[in-house]
């Protein structure tokens, strides 16, 4: 799955560490959320994309569609 989690959080001028903390998750569940070694689950998506203000489409993209 592709994502632009990346784009957003430099966009924000956030670290990894910042944005791991405002999701209450690790630096390294970030990381590997951002290269796309690890799907975030159902819940942490919606906490993403509503800390981004952007639809759950608009950050992670679904590449079968």
């Amino acid at each position: 799955m592709n994502n632009r989690l990346k784009l957003l959080r430099v966009e924000k001028g956030w670290t990894q560490e910042q944005l791991g903390q405002q999701l209450g998750v690790s630096r390294q569940a970030v990381i590997a959320i951002e290269s796309g070694k690890h799907l975030p689950s159902l819940d942490l998506a919606y906490r993403i994309s509503a800390l981004f203000d952007r639809a759950v489409e608009e950050v992670f993209e679904n590449p079968h569609r």
